[in-house]
């Protein structure tokens, strides 16, 4: 049911990535912590190669994701998640088997709801008839209006491809807007989070702000934060080097 990749070795370390996203968006820093960990990427289910499933909230992903690691004899792990998989580690953390995990990386989420915000990209989606579209230069053209950040276009760009000489999105954008109200959900909680865990935020994203410390507190008592300078909510690919010096050490 999910599509992974696993490299290096050493202690167990699984990435989980966000909306839209795939397991390869972390490839560059999965290799630069290759030599030390055994580092799992994972296409969550709806997204890359991985299955599509009709329920996509939160426990529903969670148990999908340790299932997947009780079929690798995985006894205990690290886990790093990043906005919509940040709430899924999260969801994990605070799920009544979370005594496997060691430390948890969640990299700017909040365990909270959230407004719609990804309107204009399912807009998008449903409007662009990929088959009137040969490349991605067409797509992205017909993106532009709707989406104006061109590294969020880029960034679905990486999810088409094509198969049978016909463009296709690798994630389950129907399910993901029929069930958005579940995904903007915060995790559910059995018992806090009783192990040592990060919150990376991008100092210029607004996705974890001041008035969440309290929920982060209860739930993790044992958080510390970190602050990137002049990245926003993609700190792993907007200051791959500070980011990947944070976690190092928060890992060691």
């Amino acid at each position: 049911m999910l599509n992974t990749e696993t490299l290096g070795s050493g202690p167990d370390l699984v990435f989980l990535h966000g909306l839209f996203g795939a397991g390869d968006n972390w490839k560059s820093i999965a290799r630069s912590l290759s030599d030390h960990y055994r580092i799992h990427l994972i296409d969550l289910p709806n997204h890359g190669r991985s299955a599509w499933v009709n329920d996509p909230s939160y426990p529903a992903i969670a148990n999908i994701v340790e299932h997947w690691i009780d079929q690798q004899d995985i006894t205990s792990y690290r886990l790093l998640g990043h906005s919509m998989g940040g709430k899924i580690a999260m969801q994990m953390a605070l799920n009544a088997h979370a005594q496997r995990i060691e430390k948890l990386i969640v990299v700017d989420i909040a365990p909270k709801f959230y407004p719609p915000h990804h309107q204009d990209i399912f807009k998008a989606l449903n409007t662009i008839d990929l088959n009137l579209y040969q490349d991605r230069q067409s797509v992205e053209a017909q993106l532009a209006p709707w989406v104006e950040d061109q590294g969020i276009r880029q960034f679905l760009l990486k999810s088409l491809y094509k198969k049978d000489g016909v463009l296709n999105w690798r994630f389950n954008y129907p399910i993901l807007e029929q069930h958005y109200d579940e995904i903007a959900q915060a995790p559910t909680m059995n018992e806090p989070f009783r192990q040592p865990t990060l919150f990376i935020k991008g100092m210029n994203s607004q996705y974890i702000s001041a008035e969440d410390q309290p929920q982060i507190n209860a739930l993790f008592p044992y958080a510390q934060a970190k602050l990137i300078e002049g990245a926003g909510h993609w700190p792993h690919a907007e200051k791959p080097n500070v980011f990947l010096k944070i976690i190092e050490k928060f890992l060691n």
